[in-house]
C-alpha cells in the first residue's frame, strides 16, 4: 500500500518517513509543495499544526488533490477541539493527536491495509452519509466553541442522510463503516444517531418520531465541546473531578441549544437527560420514571448500547451480544419492555 505523506516541517516529514517506509511506499513532501502523484493517492497522511492560517490555506489547495483518497488521516499538533474540527472541515477521515498518535497511525494503516478489499466495497451510501455526518458535528461543535448559532437544518439534513442509509444497508454496515472512524466523540454521535434509527424503525415509529430521534442523537453530546480532549479520550479510569467534568455535558448541551431556532422541546429535553435513568439515579436532574419520556428512554437505550460497542483507544469494540448482556443486566434503569424490542436491533440487523 502506497502512503502520500505530506507535513509542515522537514523535522515531520523526516520522523514520519522513517517510521512508515520499514512498511509501507512512501511519497513524502513538504506541505507548502503539495502532493506528488495526486491522480494515484489511496491513503493520504497529513501532519500540520492547525493553528496556523498558513498551513490551513495550504491545506485547501490540497483538497482536489485528496478527494479520491478513500482515507485522509490527520496528525494534528494539538489535542484540541478546535483543532479537530479544523481537521474535518478540510476533508479528515481520521484524527491524532500528533506525536502521541504515531503509534495509532501504525495500527490505522496496518488495519486499512488488512481490510483494504472490505472498505474498497463498502457501499458508497454509507460512507457519504459517514462523512457528511462528521461534517455537520464538527461544524456543530465549532458552533459551539465559538457561541455562533447552530445550524439546525443542516446537521437534520446529515441525519437524514443516516436515517436512509440504514433503512437502504442495513445497522451492520452503519456500524462496520462508522468504527473506521478514529475519533472518539463523533464516532458515537453517528453509532448513536444509526442504532436510534434502527431502533424507531424496528419499533414502527412514524417519520416525523423517527426525525426526532435522530435529531436528539446527532445533538445529544453537544455539550462536550466545552470538556477538553484529554479527558473525553482520557486512556483509563477517570478521577472524582474527571467524572464530575464529564456529567456536567447534558445541562451544557442544553444551555446551548436552549435559545436555538428550529430545536424541538423534545430534541432539547433528550440532549438534557441523556443519561437518566428510571430509579433516579442518573444526572443531571436526578429524574426518576415518570418524568422521562419516551424518546429519552429510547436515546438512553441507544448511547449506552454505542458506547460498549465502539472501539476506545484503551479497548477494542465489544461483541454486540456481550454489549446487549450488559444493557440487559441495567436491572430499574431501562424500560424492560424497550430493552426486549431492543434485542433483535443489537443481535440480528
Amino acid at each position: 500500500m502506497a502512503v502520500h505523506l505530506v507535513a509542515d516541517s522537514p523535522s515531520k516529514v523526516s520522523r514520519l518517513r522513517a517510521m512508515l517506509r520499514t512498511r509501507y511506499e512512501v511519497h513524502a513532501a513538504l506541505l507548502k509543495d503539495g502532493l506528488a502523484g495526486a491522480e494515484e493517492i489511496d491513503t493520504a497522511v497529513i501532519a500540520a499544526d492547525l493553528r496556523l492560517e498558513e498551513n490551513i490555506a495550504a491545506l485547501k489547495r490540497l483538497l482536489p488533490a485528496m478527494k479520491s483518497a478513500r482515507r485522509r488521516i490527520f496528525l494534528v499538533d494539538r489535542q484540541a477541539h478546535r483543532s479537530l474540527v479544523q481537521a474535518y472541515a478540510l476533508g479528515a477521515t481520521c484524527v491524532l493527536p500528533g506525536r502521541t498518535g504515531e503509534q495509532d497511525l501504525l495500527a490505522q494503516l496496518a488495519d486499512l491495509q488488512q481490510t483494504g478489499a472490505e472498505v474498497a466495497e463498502a457501499p458508497v451510501d454509507a460512507r457519504t452519509a459517514a462523512a457528511a455526518g462528521a461534517t455537520a458535528l464538527a461544524a456543530m461543535f465549532s458552533s459551539a466553541l465559538t457561541g455562533d448559532p447552530v445550524d439546525v437544518a443542516a446537521t437534520d439534513a446529515a441525519a437524514g442522510g443516516i436515517a436512509d442509509s440504514i433503512a437502504g444497508e442495513g445497522l451492520s454496515v452503519w456500524l462496520d463503516t462508522v468504527r473506521r472512524h478514529h475519533e472518539s466523540t463523533y464516532q458515537h454521535c453517528l453509532l448513536v444517531t444509526g442504532i436510534a434509527v434502527d431502533f424507531g424503525l424496528s419499533l414502527g415509529m412514524t417519520r416525523p418520531d423517527i426525525e426526532r430521534l435522530y435529531s436528539a442523537a446527532m445533538f445529544h453530546d453537544i455539550g462536550k465541546a466545552h470538556i477538553p480532549l484529554a479527558v473525553l479520550d482520557k486512556p483509563g479510569k477517570l478521577d472524582d473531578h474527571e467524572r464530575a467534568l464529564i456529567e456536567t455535558h447534558p445541562a451544557a448541551g442544553w444551555r446551548i441549544l436552549r435559545d436555538t431556532a428550529g430545536i424541538s422541546p423534545e430534541v432539547l429535553d433528550a440532549v438534557r437527560h441523556h443519561h437518566e435513568y428510571l430509579d433516579g439515579s442518573g444526572y443531571p436532574d436526578a429524574l426518576c420514571a415518570e418524568n422521562i419520556t419516551d424518546v429519552v428512554r429510547i436515546l438512553t437505550i441507544s448511547d449506552v448500547f454505542a458506547a460498549l460497542v465502539e472501539r476506545r483507544s484503551y479497548r477494542p469494540p465489544l461483541p454486540r451480544g456481550e454489549a446487549y448482556d450488559i444493557i440487559s443486566g441495567m436491572c430499574g434503569k431501562l424500560e424492560r419492555s424497550l430493552v426486549r424490542a431492543f434485542r433483535d436491533v443489537a443481535l440480528k440487523r
